[in-house]
């Protein structure tokens, strides 16, 4: 069992409590635009361990009767069919996903509104649509100059020309399918519009990373770094908290960046500003739930290595750029790291080097280190999980979980019928064959029911594995990393 370094209950507890009190402070009306997965935040619990990933859906279950969530999306992102990476499902198919999944887990939502829109037909499409589901829709519009243009912005033909979004509870969560959906625009052009109508209202920012109440260089921050060196995003020391109170707090780069800006629209529209920082708009309250402080470190390291690993096997693929590598490997720089320092990548290179082969290696909870090699029947990927699943049940290693009269006709069909180039079992076709024979082999299906076990577990292969095997990893709860090099020289992969 991993040791913890994270107060889940603590920081539930906090943040919510956090959170009521920015609402008293403005009135009873808050505009909380929520930064970061709502859903399946694995990062936040890899780096934190004892942070469960749905948390911030669970603090917000606490806030339920108060809360009310409004989900924005860019109608450019609609128009240009926009795709979630991690998902590979366009921004507007998330946004209904993102509405089932809230009202599902018994939270209201109230609208969705189509920012910077311009008429683009496929924006109309889509709020037809919705429309036709009973959700309200509204429209924000492109404003010339956002957000430099201040006294246009911050005027009836500016915010004033976007649709009010009507609102019944205290506090308004803003979210959105990811960046670049103007989430901070349309609690901006709430408050312009709540002011015209003398409603008091105020405006927060929550945000897990980076942490401001610790050091700029602490491992936690730094993977905050690694894990969006695609966006160039830089922690920093918040310059205007430092001026403001003596203090030293971290923020990152966009947020210091505008904070003139915001700063500029809230005395334009109340005539001063609430904040006198960056730091002093967000109600991030993780910090205060470490309990660990060198468990998040050393978990925080762990991360950095393998967001490493990512961008340099999508650099070979040819979804990233150098910098991008360059960027985490000055990360791993400042922190003496090296690749090598992820356990399960030195023992799977071995492995490869013995057996002149592509190998896996997995690196258990309990710190044991099991391998696969590749061989005529299965894939090194395939043959590590069985082994791991063998030490997991105490089975022998020469113990056969599968008998190859199962595998033979998988493999005909493969080759035969199906034209893969591959006859050897992927580890999805593996866990198909094992929870057949566990039918009638007691042995297989006490390795069945160790595959729980390996939420958490570390996996390195020697080579980039396929989209199938990195996939039933990811799905078994397991950190997957490969060397970014593919296992043949062939232009074309099939995943």
């Amino acid at each position: 069992m991993a040791n913890l370094g994270f107060d889940n209950d603590k920081y539930l507890h906090l943040q919510s409590q956090r959170i009521l009190e920015r609402v008293d402070s403005f009135g009873g009306k808050l505009y909380l635009e929520f930064g970061g997965k709502l859903f399946d935040d694995y990062h936040a619990s890899r780096v934190l361990p004892g942070f469960q990933p749905d948390s911030k859906l669970k603090m917000l279950l606490q806030l339920k009767d108060q809360a009310e969530i409004v989900i924005a999306i860019n109608a450019g992102d609609i128009e240009s069919n926009k795709r979630r990476a991690d998902l590979g499902i366009t921004y507007d198919q998330d946004a209904m996903r993102l509405v089932d999944a809230f009202r599902e887990a018994g939270l209201y939502v109230g609208s969705i509104v189509m920012t910077q829109y311009h008429g683009q037909r496929a924006a109309d499409l889509f709020a037809n649509q919705l429309q036709s589901l009973g959700l309200r829709v509204y429209r924000h519009y492109v404003i010339a100059d956002y957000p430099s243009n201040i006294p246009l912005i911050v005027s009836d033909d500016g915010f004033g020309k976007n649709e009010y979004i009507e609102t019944s509870r205290p506090i308004v969560v803003v979210t959105a399918p990811g960046p670049g959906s103007g989430k901070m625009a349309t609690c901006l052009s709430q408050l312009y519009h709540d002011h015209k109508r003398g409603i008091q209202a105020g405006y927060a920012k929550y945000e897990t990373f980076p942490i401001w109440n610790l050091p700029l260089k602490h491992p936690v921050n730094l993977a905050y770094e690694a894990a969006t060196a695609d966006l160039s995003d830089v922690n920093m020391i918040d310059p205007f908290h430092l001026e403001a109170y003596g203090e030293t707090t971290v923020n990152y780069n966009r947020d210091i960046e505008i904070f003139p800006v915001l700063e500029a629209m809230f005395k334009k529209i109340y005539g001063q500003c609430p904040y006198k920082s960056p730091t002093d708009m967000g109600v991030n309250m993780a910090g205060y739930a470490i309990v660990d402080d060198e468990v998040c470190r050393e978990a925080s390291r762990q991360e950095i290595l393998r967001r490493y690993y990512a961008a340099a096997c999508r650099k070979v693929r040819g979804t990233a750029t150098g910098a991008e590598v360059h960027k985490i490997e000055m990360l791993m720089s400042s922190l003496g790291l090296e690749p090598a320092m992820r356990r399960c990548v030195p023992a799977a290179l071995a492995e490869a080097e013995r057996t002149g082969g592509p190998a896996t290696a997995i690196e258990l909870q309990d710190g044991t280190v099991v391998t696969g090699k590749t061989s005529q029947l299965l894939g090194a990927s395939s043959a590590a999980l069985l082994n791991a699943l063998k030490h997991l049940g105490g089975i022998g290693r020469k113990i056969e979980l599968i008998s190859p009269a199962i595998i033979a006709p998988i493999q005909h069909l493969k080759v035969e019928h199906l034209g893969n180039r591959n006859p050897r079992l992927h580890t999805d076709e593996v866990l198909i064959a094992l929870s057949m024979c566990a039918v009638t082999n007691p042995t297989a299906e006490i390795a069945m029911e160790e595959l729980n076990h390996l939420r958490g577990c570390q996996v390195h292969s020697s080579v980039i594995l396929s989209q199938v095997d990195e996939n039933v990893f990811k799905n078994l709860g397991c950190d997957v990393t490969c060397e970014p090099t593919y296992q043949t020289g062939r232009l074309y992969h099939k995943q």
